[in-house]
This record gives structure tokens, C-alpha cells and sequence, in this order.
């Protein structure tokens, strides 16, 4: 070979090289199709990849579930996946559970045992596949097998033995946490048209967040900012450990009825002012259990507090919040009739901040869906709430002088 073309081959190795240092980082695995399907003596449970992943599958009872741990995926599936039910499975729930992890919770109609699961290679048309094969089982089987697959315990964040320490003030700003609920694994209410109720929040909460730091009067902090699962005391606790002075909860409910629709607040009450605000909060209070989480430690934070003189003093403050919320809100379109309720909402258990929960509307109603799908609405419902904030905070400061 001569010189010349040497150096050619030279050449050409290091554009090749330099090409390939070029290239973005790995992508995290896309997962783009999702199949239940019933056979005679199974239930076969399919999800696609774009790339290999590593799993772990684990079971957990009361009620019936099996859970799939995954690194971080790009979830591009349908967006009506996990609602309808095919044999064993009563529906499942997908999404990131936290920075560097996804899951999968598999709801049963009964007792199962995981027969097989594996990573099935490409073929033809077909991508990696995570094949779990599900069969019917007993509870006593059920709870063996149970056993057998222990779980590696995975949290939002680093669980504390005992309830965190509200975090002191540095400065003359108010400090409110903003909470968007559900988020990740979690998808929280599904609207008429598949819309999740987790984004709604988010896109909602990150309003907030702008409109109330635009002054400089307050300083937010955001229980997520992005799609990941929480735990419901992790909420709390997130609200405490920045020192919050105010803890606001968004969501946004479906009910089997499509015509209800409106905005309300909710404050804490051990009995619900109604069925459908006891029925709502039970919903809400079963998050963990949804994400494939064990609760058999869970935190007096978001269980069980009961009313006592030390909480007493936010209670009150919370429904003074509440008034101003109902008022301002009011402004932003339809509200349901007795827009204040109350409810026993975990997250609404912090025993030293005033905490409220605002169901921003119904998903299962088409206007109120679009209206919480509009940029428009929201930019108008974060500016409503920041008036009745600043009203709030206003008059505690009247009466402090």
C-alpha cells in the first residue's frame, strides 16, 4: 500500500472515530406497545422496548398486584393503556417512580402466580419484549410465592424514622408548597379524551409556581417537578423540610357522571362533609398502594393524626385559605355548589401548615376538561389563586401589627 493511501486509511479511521464520540448518549429505552392477552391456562402480559432492560417482578396483596421494576423508560404508549381489564388483570398502571427508575403495577382480580417472565429477543417486526405470564393461584399460594420474590424496596426519597423538622426561616419570604398531585407509576384520574390527570397538575403547579415568584414576595417549593411518583408523606415532609408556611394540593377528580363539573377546595375533617368527598378522599389516600408500595410502615404524618390543640390553629388557618380561594376562584369559571369541602385527605395532615387541597375540576366532563387542557385557563386559575394567597397572608399580617 503507498503512503498516499495510508494516510487516506488514516484519515477515514479518524472521522469514523470522531463520528462515533460525536453520537448522543443512549437513549433510555422507548417502551412503545403494550398487550394483555387471556389464553386458557394464562394470562400473558406484554410490553415492547426498543432496547434490552434489566426487571425484577415481585408480588404484593391487599389488594392483589405484581409489580415491574425497570430502569428509566420513555413511556410512548396508548394513551387508554392499563384501562381496560383482559383476564387475570383488572387494569395496570406505568410511569418513572423516581430518578433512574420506572414500574409497571399489574392490578389483579384475584390471587396469580407469576408462571414466567422473560425478555423475549427481536423478531420480524417485533422489538425486545418483557413477556410475563400470569396464571390463576390460591391466596396460599399467592402469599408462598410472595415470599419467594421479595421486593428491593425503592422510595421517591429516603423515608424518615421519625416526622422531619419544619425548616427555620432565613428570610422575610413566604414559603408555599405546591403539590401537583399523583405524577410517574401514578397516573391519578383519566379524563374523557385519555388526558392523565398527573400532567394536568404538573403543567398547572409550574404556572403557579411562575405566577407566584414573579413578585418576589413568596418562594415556592414544588413537591415534583417533573413525572415522577411522591409518596404521599414524602409530600408532607418535602412541605416541612422547606419551612412552608402554606402546603396547596392540585388535582383534578373523574366521577362516573359527566355532566358534574366545577372547581372546589377541600380542608381536613376526620368525617367528609359528603359521601362523594369521603369516597374522594379514600380514592386519593390509596396512592401508595397504586405505585406497588408496601405501607405496612407508613408514617403518622399521613395517616391517622387526629385533630388535636396543636393542630387545631392550622385547621383554622387553612379554612380562612379556603374562603379566599372560594372567593377569588370563583372568577375563573364554573365552581361546584358548596365549593368548600372537607375531607380526610393524607396530604392535608401536616399538623403545623395550613394545608388545602384544590380539585381544580372534573376530567370526566368534557368542558371541564378542555378548559384544564387550555393555557389560557390556567394562566387565569394561577393568577385567582395568587390573589387569594396574597389576601390571605394580607390579613395575618393586619393582625399581626
Amino acid at each position: 500500500m503507498c503512503h498516499g493511501n495510508k494516510l487516506t486509511l488514516r484519515l477515514l479511521t479518524l472521522a469514523a472515530c470522531l463520528a462515533v464520540w460525536a453520537l448522543p448518549l443512549a437513549a433510555e429505552p422507548v417502551a412503545n406497545s403494550v398487550r394483555v392477552g387471556p389464553h386458557p391456562d394464562k394470562t400473558r402480559f406484554v410490553l415492547e422496548f426498543s432496547e434490552p432492560v434489566i426487571f425484577n417482578v415481585f408480588t404484593l396483596s391487599d389488594p392483589y398486584r405484581v409489580v415491574v421494576e425497570l430502569p428509566e423508560v420513555d413511556w410512548r404508549l396508548p394513551a387508554d393503556s392499563g384501562t381496560r381489564p383482559a383476564g387475570l388483570v383488572a387494569g395496570f398502571r406505568y410511569g418513572n417512580f423516581q430518578q433512574g427508575a420506572s414500574r409497571v403495577v399489574i392490578d389483579l382480580k384475584g390471587p396469580v402466580r407469576v408462571k414466567a417472565a422473560f425478555l423475549a429477543v427481536p423478531e420480524g417486526e417485533r422489538q425486545h419484549r418483557l413477556v410475563i405470564d400470569l396464571e390463576a393461584a390460591t391466596a396460599e399460594i399467592f402469599a408462598e410465592d410472595q415470599k419467594s420474590r421479595q421486593p428491593v424496596q425503592q422510595a421517591a426519597r429516603p423515608a424518615a424514622s421519625a416526622p422531619v423538622a419544619k425548616k427555620k426561616k432565613t428570610d422575610d419570604k413566604r414559603v408555599i408548597a405546591i403539590d401537583a398531585g399523583h405524577g410517574g407509576v401514578d397516573p391519578g384520574a383519566i379524563g374523557v379524551s385519555g388526558v392523565y390527570e398527573k400532567h394536568i397538575t404538573l403543567a398547572m403547579a409550574q404556572e403557579l409556581r411562575r405566577h407566584l415568584e414573579k413578585g418576589g414576595r413568596y418562594k415556592v417549593v414544588l413537591t415534583r417537578d417533573d413525572d415522577v411518583f411522591i409518596r404521599l408523606r414524602d409530600r408532607v415532609a418535602l412541605a416541612r423540610e422547606g419551612g412552608a408556611d402554606l402546603f396547596i394540593s392540585l388535582h383534578a377528580d373523574s366521577i362516573g357522571s359527566s355532566s358534574v363539573r366545577g372547581a372546589s377546595v377541600y380542608t381536613l375533617s376526620e368525617q367528609a362533609s359528603d359521601k362523594e368527598s369521603e369516597a374522594l378522599a379514600a380514592k386519593e389516600n390509596k396512592a401508595d398502594v397504586i405505585a406497588g408500595i408496601d405501607l405496612s410502615d407508613k408514617s403518622a404524618d399521613v395517616s391517622n393524626i387526629l385533630i388535636d390543640l396543636a393542630q387545631r390553629e392550622s385547621l383554622n388557618q387553612a379554612v380562612r385559605v379556603a374562603g379566599s380561594l372560594v372567593e377569588s376562584m370563583r372568577t375563573t369559571g364554573a365552581v361546584l355548589d358548596r365549593t368548600h369541602r372537607f375531607a380526610g385527605f393524607a396530604v392535608l395532615k401536616a399538623p403545623d401548615i395550613p394545608s388545602v387541597l384544590i380539585e381544580l375540576g372534573y376530567l370526566s366532563n368534557r368542558a371541564d376538561e378542555q378548559r384544564l387542557l387550555s393555557e389560557a385557563h390556567r394562566t387565569k386559575t394561577a393568577a385567582a389563586i395568587k390573589r387569594a394567597i396574597d389576601a390571605y397572608f394580607s390579613q395575618l399580617q393586619a393582625k399581626s401589627n
